[in-house]
């Protein structure tokens, strides 16, 4: 079989969208060997569960035992022992400018170190800002910012993790709808339209199915396989879609428990963890199909009971909302009900980095040539310092992960973030107040 040359840039085109096809093997002459390289970020607020090492509590403490490559996951992280050779988990970093902050004003400042300033509280640019000024011309869009809440929320409480060069907060998109349309060519105007096609079960990949054939025909062997594994991923993420913003829009009535048995609802509240792995999935299918290169996802804001995210855990079956969890972990049974919980996080955290290291790129896969970056402004509720921190991927960037590597208070959390600018190639002098690159991550 002749198989056709297309360019990286090729999309299947019909009725109104437009989907990018994935990096196939035919496209490796149209680009150089250099792939794109990625960063994402995922934050939740209020910490976690870190009982002493001697405690009876010690196996859902949030940090691993042991020394930089002999560690052991505790029973908290243990959902990424898969993942162990493609992570880094960092102890000790925090931003020293926020050290002193409000116990629950920190969020605003994870990406970008800066203390919050004068009346108004004005912030600094955030990392993936820098990167997507740097890098995101390269792209459909500079960067994704998404959140659980959407838009900007209010200072210390922001409902966003993205600040501007001014230190304005960029406004999150938490519709799944929105973003997934954005991202495949429908236009926001017609979302009338658009509902109503997907009402009729037309769907996006129904009305691309013929220019997708005619695409698949001139593919060698190899490629309509990854084609066809790449279109099946689609659609289970729009159908994850529809379901998701279903959950969003339909407010939640208020049910005893007797009602809840009675009406077994127990599909609905499984919705938060829908949403979440969907937000994860969109931003996987973002990156996978060059859409872009920056992304950040904010799962829950340090806005208390004004967060929808605040009541995840209840819904799903946890001992609490977010913000209780996070107070009475102290309490009798707090630390295993904390520690269940984080573990569910880290767990869905770890199916987005198994999803980007499945996909093969080049000689290597998705997660080789992308910094994914996990954790919280607080180590425990009401602590600004030691974060709980994990740096997924990088291996195709030259880092060297698989370790668990400590540091002192001495190590501001911006050396991180200068290596991560290293590393997607922005040229710059460094960022906030750090002190150099981290040359741990390389060794």
């Amino acid at each position: 079989m002749k198989t056709s040359r297309l360019d990286r840039r090729t999309v299947l085109r019909g009725a109104g969208v437009a989907l990018a096809l994935p990096f196939l093997d035919c496209m490796a002459d149209a680009q150089t060997k250099d792939f794109p390289r990625r960063f994402c970020s995922f934050y939740f607020p209020y910490g976690v569960g870190l009982p002493d090492k001697d405690s009876e509590h010690a196996e859902w403490r949030w940090f691993p035992e042991g020394g930089e490559k002999d560690f052991r996951f505790t029973k908290t992280l243990e959902v990424l022992e898969p993942l162990r050779e493609e992570i880094f988990v960092l102890q000790g970093l925090s931003h020293p400018q926020c050290r002193d902050m409000g116990a629950h004003d920190t969020g605003d400042t994870f990406l970008t170190g800066s203390k919050l300033a004068g009346k108004f509280l004005k912030n600094t640019v955030s990392l993936d800002q820098v990167a997507a000024a740097a890098i995101g011309q390269q792209t459909r869009y500079s960067s994704l910012v998404l959140s659980t809440d959407g838009g900007v929320g209010e200072p210390t409480r922001a409902s966003t993790l993205s600040f501007s060069e001014n230190g304005h907060p960029i406004p999150a998109v938490n519709s799944p709808r929105t973003i997934f349309n954005r991202l495949f060519g429908v236009s926001d105007s017609d979302l009338a339209g658009e509902r109503r096609t997907l009402t009729s079960s037309a769907s996006m990949l129904d009305r691309i199915m013929a220019h997708s054939n005619q695409v698949r025909r001139d593919l060698g062997v190899q490629d309509q396989v990854k084609l066809d594994e790449y279109l099946e991923s689609v659609r289970q993420v729009e159908q994850r879609v529809e379901r998701s913003q279903a959950w969003i829009e339909t407010p939640r009535p208020e049910l005893t428990d007797a009602d809840r048995e009675l009406l077994q609802l127990d599909a609905d509240d499984e919705a938060p963890k829908e949403l979440m792995r969907t937000m994860y999935d969109l931003i996987y299918l973002a990156f996978r199909t060059d859409s872009t290169r920056v992304a950040t996802y904010q799962i829950g804001s340090m806005g208390d009971f004004s967060s929808k995210a605040g009541k995840f855990p209840q819904l799903l079956g946890f001992a609490g909302t977010l913000h209780n969890l996070a107070h009475d972990w102290t309490k009798p049974g707090g630390v295993e009900n904390l520690g269940k919980w984080d573990r569910h996080m880290a767990s869905q955290f770890g199916a987005f980095l198994e999803r980007l290291r499945s996909t093969p790129e080049g000689d290597g896969t998705l997660l080789d040539h992308t910094l994914a970056f996990y954790g919280s402004s607080n180590s425990q509720t009401h602590n600004n310092s030691n974060y709980p921190l994990i740096l997924g991927g990088g291996r195709g960037m030259g880092l060297q992960p698989g370790r668990y590597l400590q540091f002192g208070e001495d190590v501001p959390l911006s050396n991180l973030f200068t290596t991560v600018l290293d590393r997607l190639q922005v040229q710059t002098e460094g960022f906030s107040d750090s002190t150099g690159e981290m040359s741990e991550l390389y060794s």
